[in-house]
């Protein structure tokens, strides 16, 4: 699977029946669109290594790893692990590559 493979955030979102939690402050960024041009705005590319702290189901992270950039993606609530797996298998490509916490490998 690569990332053009992946569903959109939304349809993942809803397959794995996962909403923001208002106690934990989210807000889910679901506009590949915006999140290319974060990326771009901030200049990441091939040999950076970026962290991601709260990625949730990883909309910036997507446009992160399309760059080809390190990603490191910290996150607390473990409802986005299934979808950051899927997104780190996707990624595997050269040059990019994402760890869901700094202990993986």
């Amino acid at each position: 699977m690569t990332l053009e493979d992946l569903p959109s955030l939304r349809a993942t979102l809803e397959a794995h029946g996962l909403w923001a939690k208002k106690a934990f402050g989210q807000h889910f960024l679901l506009d590949l669109n915006i999140t290319r041009k974060i990326a771009r705005l901030a200049e990441v590319g091939e040999g950076d290594h970026v962290i991601e702290v709260g990625p949730g189901p990883g909309g910036l992270t997507r446009a992160l790893v399309e760059t080809g950039a390190r990603i490191t993606a910290i996150e607390k609530d473990d409802r986005f692990r299934p979808l950051l797996e899927e997104l780190a298998a996707a990624s595997d490509g050269p040059g990019a590559h994402l760890r869901r916490r700094p202990d993986d490998r």
